[in-house]
């Protein structure tokens, strides 16, 4: 039972509790469930949770979104809020611009980021449902009275012998019980299980009733999923950005918090910021750097290597795959990587200095920025040797 709200943005500290504060003398050594998931949180970086002899310390990072542990709701915003985030969000996403705040009088600079995503799912469905939902043709086999179709002669003994007026026929009704509907089903009653306001949840459910009549309810897992995203073609384009919100409630709810972490259950919806400040930067790049082709997450491969000799786990060679490569007629032109980090609140880590360092000794400009490797003098060139200064 949720006794207490704590909301929080990212990036924000909470020191020791004081007196007053709904943090002041929680503990949660009654509840092992919650103490699980504050661990979890903490180790996965999303949450930084710590137990104190007065009661719980907050450290956020770019996770936002809201979760409950024990007693307690917290709600973690992005510092980028209401329409300017919406906004954002429609350009890095490709979502379509449904006036969706003048639709529903809701109070942007109150809605929460989980609830921005539903609004705009709410918004997207309501277009398909006036549109009309895709209908694919389906193979049917049944008795029919008056033929259509293939009629299955072979059948047919099987209905003389017993006088039926109908004939058995194979047929393909265009029907709208397919995948991609079925998940945009599932995806609505996902919407409707979280915890959100009564006006937005009761417009969710309405919605996901008015679709139902016409298919077969399925549980809207990973795998249902993925069938249905691959199912997307010309025909169904207008599906795309109710699917993509759809799959970053799939991905979140329940707290599957980063695409590498394995997933933590719990009753809640957690997102990370980076992935959104990613696909907002691959789309600004690849929209404006003309002449240049930009490919995402591309693996990179024997950049590194074990040498065959001291390799006794026989370890396979590491890869990398940053964020975006900069490509012209098949070259790399650069190695870019998006860090979404508060420096007035974080500095930056060694472990960012030493990869973005990384990249920046490997692009191929003249003369090399943060490179330069001296010419090699008479004496050296015998012994293979050369000097390499970086500067910062």
């Amino acid at each position: 039972m949720i006794r207490h709200t704590v909301n929080l943005t990212e990036w924000e500290d909470i020191g020791e509790p004081r007196q007053g504060s709904p943090l002041y003398g929680t503990m949660l050594a009654d509840n092992p469930e919650a103490r699980r998931f504050a661990r979890e949180l903490t180790e996965k970086e999303c949450v930084e949770i710590l137990e104190l002899a007065s009661g719980l310390e907050f450290r956020t990072s770019s996770f936002v979104g809201r979760f409950a542990l024990g007693d307690l709701l917290v709600t973690i915003r992005p510092k980028i809020s209401g329409l300017r985030l919406m906004n954002l969000l429609r350009y890095a996403y490709r979502l379509r611009h449904l006036h969706l705040f003048a639709e529903v009088g809701y109070a942007t600079s109150s809605a929460s980021f989980e609830d921005l995503l539903i609004h705009q799912l709410a918004a997207e469905t309501s277009e398909l449902i006036a549109r009309g939902l895709h209908r694919d043709y389906l193979r049917t086999d049944s008795m029919l009275t008056s033929p259509r179709g293939r009629i299955n002669f072979c059948d047919c003994v099987q209905g003389v012998s017993r006088a039926d007026v109908a004939l058995p026929c194979t047929h393909h009704p265009r029907s709208e019980d397919n995948k991609i509907n079925q998940a945009l089903h599932g995806g609505l009653e996902l919407a409707a299980g979280m915890k959100l306001d009564r006006e937005l949840g009761g417009r969710v459910r309405r919605l996901a009733k008015s679709i139902v009549a016409g298919i077969t309810p399925r549980k809207l897992d990973a795998a249902a999923f993925e069938e249905a995203w691959q199912s997307l073609d010309r025909r169904t384009g207008t599906y795309l950005p109710a699917l993509t919100l759809i799959k970053m409630l799939l991905n979140t709810h329940g707290a599957a918090l980063t695409e590498n972490a394995p997933n933590i259950a719990a009753a809640g919806f957690l997102f990370d910021m980076n992935r959104f400040f990613q696909a907002l930067l691959s789309r600004f790049l690849g929209e404006n750097l003309d002449g240049y082709e930009v490919e995402d997450e591309k693996i990179l491969r024997s950049v590194f290597s074990y040498d065959p000799a001291n390799n006794p786990r026989h370890c396979s060679h590491p890869k990398l795959r940053p964020d975006f490569m900069v490509m012209r007629k098949g070259k790399i032109v650069a190695v870019l990587d998006a860090k979404y980090r508060d420096l007035w609140e974080r500095n930056l880590p060694r472990e960012m200095l030493y990869q973005l360092a990384l990249y920046a000794m490997g692009h191929p400009c003249s003369p090399p920025r943060g490179l330069r490797q001296p010419a090699a003098t008479p004496a050296a060139k015998g012994r293979h040797q050369s000097a390499i200064k970086t500067y910062i």
